[in-house]
C-alpha cells in the first residue's frame, strides 16, 4: 500500500522531530568525558555483563574466576585476538567480530546479531559474557550500548548514563552516529506501533 503525500510527510516530521531529541554528538562526548573513572581491564556495566579489553580476553584464568561463559569479540584479528572457539575450548562460547576502530567502519551491521548473541547468553543460565576489543572503550562499548538500546529500550543518552556508572568509554565519532542513527530507528519503530 502506497503513502499519500501527507502521510509521508507526517512520517518525515516525525522522524525529523525524533532527530532533535537526541543528543548532537558533541553532547554525547560531553557526558562521556564527564566519567572520571580509571580505565580498568573488565568491568560489569550490567548484571553479568562485562566489557573489558584484550589482556582480560587473553587471561584465560581469570575469565574462569569471573565466571564468564561467553565471550564477544569485537577486535577479531591477527593482532585484536589470541584466538577463537579453539583458544577457550569448550566452557566458554566465542563469537568474533572483525571491526576497526575507525569512524568509517560500519559497525552498524553488527548491532542487531551482537546484541541477539549477549542476549542469548545472558538468557543462559548462570550466563555472563565479555565483550571486549583491544582497549575495551569504542567497539565493545558501541556494541553493549546497542545491546541496552534494542533489548532493554534505553535511549543513547540513557545507556551512556548506565554504562559511564561503572566503566570508562569513548566509543569514536563514527559509531557514535551510527548510535545515533539506531536511536531514532528504534524511536519511530516505537511511536509507529499500534
Amino acid at each position: 500500500m502506497e503513502q499519500s503525500g501527507s502521510e509521508e510527510s507526517q512520517n518525515l516530521s516525525i522522524h525529523e522531530r525524533f532527530k532533535t531529541d537526541i543528543p548532537s554528538i558533541r553532547e554525547l562526548e560531553c557526558i562521556l568525558d564527564s566519567c572520571r573513572m580509571e580505565l580498568n581491564h573488565v568491568d560489569e556495566v550490567w548484571p553479568n555483563l562485562y566489557i573489558g579489553d584484550m589482556l582480560i580476553a587473553h587471561d584465560k584464568k581469570e575469565l574462569r574466576k569471573l565466571g564468564i561463559t561467553h565471550v564477544l569479540n569485537a577486535a577479531h584479528s591477527a593482532w585484536g585476538s589470541k584466538g577463537d572457539q579453539g583458544f577457550y575450548g569448550p566452557e566458554i562460547h566465542y563469537h568474533g567480530i572483525a571491526a576497526e576502530d575507525s569512524t568509517d567502519f560500519n559497525l552498524r551491521m553488527h548491532f542487531y546479531p551482537a546484541s541477539k548473541y549477549i542476549n542469548k547468553a545472558l538468557s543462559v543460565l548462570n550466563g555472563k559474557i565479555l565483550v571486549h576489543c583491544v582497549l575495551g572503550k569504542s567497539r565493545s562499548a558501541s556494541l553493549v550500548l546497542a545491546y541496552l538500546m534494542i533489548y532493554h529500550h534505553y535511549s543513547l543518552a540513557d545507556a551512556v548514563e548506565k554504562v559511564i556508572q561503572h566503566r570508562a568509554i569513548f566509543p569514536n565519532r563514527g559509531f557514535l552516529k551510527q548510535l545515533q542513527d539506531l536511536d531514532i530507528e528504534l524511536r519511530y519503530k516505537i511511536k509507529l506501533k499500534p
